[in-house]
């Protein structure tokens, strides 16, 4: 790995000479075969040599992050005194990371142990509770566990306990997230957990049976949670603002057809396996997480040809399944989040007008285009994944074309 990263002979026989060489030459090859550019792994291997020279690696025994920390320091204050940098921070970071990765990759990296918080049982049978009993989904789950969690860590830091919760400890925590920024409806989604965690912890004797229905959340405005999304014209100005050559643009093309085309979820998209393109009968297999089954959906041409487009040009060659991988290395599927980033950094950049941003905005301006269109709430429906119409029904209420023809209608003869 050295001889193909060094050309000259003298900086060849540094590394190779180097404390530890097959360790460092081990850890290259590795990130290369993780598809690590060149100019990564020169950098890499500069600041491995570094730290494998300033790190005391011999034995067995496993090195604390503690010990990493300090030999960065050292080696940021010997750079110091021969005046060879200006932002310490920038390299006690590199240093830090690069051993860390380097430890962590070699097993000799000591794991620091958490003790598990009190409540971490309590949070494990909920959330069986929720999956076996109430039959909710993985994702319905997570968030609940996720706010429970929240507030038992604040009612542990406030020094109370669950058995002696009062609502006043619930109101002041409601209270904290809205000075946090925290919107109505998402301290409606707190209050909705919050209710769904006592009523489980009275069962099992561990608050107050009234608790729960003591609970009161924000008041929710007529139209607050409506589903806002951008216009269809806007819609198809995003996309087309993808049409160029560039890479990046080739890929988030793709993305933005499944996200408003097919109404996709952002996690929905990120699942996406190579597996779930069956090109020759021209259908889009889909995983749906909260009805935990899977849906077919028809290929359509213009999505599929972007998809072929970013798998033949763009899409790395790596061993992961996933479609969408990052552009540069090291190559890894892409997370839920960065698909908000990207959604919403195009249409700040379009200057996109929306009370609400992100990829599930485009899964609302889908549906509500297909009201327009004149489709059924039951064919909506089954295109969005709803398990029932009860879900569909809200996107009646902003067709307000429909609503204005039912107001104009002359009602004068049946009177």
């Amino acid at each position: 790995m050295f001889e193909t990263l060094f050309r000259y002979p003298r900086v060849l026989a540094r590394h190779c000479d180097g404390p530890w060489c097959q360790q460092r030459e081990q850890f290259l090859t590795h990130c290369a075969s993780a598809g690590a550019a060149k100019q990564t792994l020169l950098r890499l291997a500069r600041e491995l040599l570094i730290v494998a020279q300033r790190i005391e690696l011999s034995g067995n025994r496993s090195i604390p992050i503690e010990e990493l920390e300090t030999a960065a320091d050292r080696w940021v204050a010997y750079q110091r005194r021969r005046h060879r940098i200006r932002d310490a921070r920038f390299s006690r970071q590199l240093f830090v990371h690069t051993a860390t990765a380097w430890l962590r990759f070699l097993g000799r990296l000591e794991q620091p142990h958490q003790k598990p918080p009190a409540f971490a049982d309590l949070i494990g049978e909920f959330a069986d509770y929720m999956r076996k009993e109430r039959g909710l989904s993985p994702r319905t789950i997570h968030n609940r566990c996720w706010h429970a969690q929240a507030f038992l860590r604040w009612l542990s830091e406030e020094g109370h306990c669950l058995a002696e919760v009062e609502l006043e400890q619930v109101d002041a925590f409601l209270v904290l997230k809205g000075t946090q920024g925290w919107c109505r409806v998402s301290i409606a989604s707190i209050v909705d957990a919050l209710r769904t965690f006592f009523d489980y912890a009275a069962a099992q004797g561990r608050c107050t049976a009234k608790l729960a229905a003591g609970i009161e959340g924000p008041r929710l405005f007529k139209h607050e949670a409506l589903p806002l999304g951008p216009k269809w014209e806007d819609v198809q100005q995003l996309i087309a603002s993808t049409s160029t050559e560039h890479p990046q643009d080739i890929r988030d093309r793709a993305i933005l057809l499944l996200l408003a085309v097919y109404a996709l979820r952002s996690g929905e998209v990120v699942a996406l396996s190579l597996d779930d393109l069956n090109w020759e009968q021209e259908i889009l297999h889909l995983s749906r997480p909260k009805q935990r089954r899977k849906q077919e959906y028809p290929l359509l041409a213009s999505v599929g040809e972007a998809i072929l487009r970013y798998l033949q040009q763009v899409r790395p060659r790596c061993p992961s399944r996933s479609v969408f991988l990052t552009i540069r290395a090291p190559f890894r599927p892409l997370a839920a989040s960065s698909l908000h980033y990207l959604v919403t950094t195009r249409m700040e950049a379009l200057n996109i007008r929306c009370p609400r941003r992100g990829p599930h905005a485009l899964r609302h301006a889908c549906a509500t285009h297909l009201v327009a269109e004149g489709l059924s709430l039951k064919q909506i429906g089954d295109h969005l994944g709803h398990r029932s119409l009860y879900a569909t029904r809200t996107y009646a209420k902003v067709d307000l074309a429909g609503l204005r023809q039912v107001a104009d209608f002359d009602l004068g003869g049946l009177l």
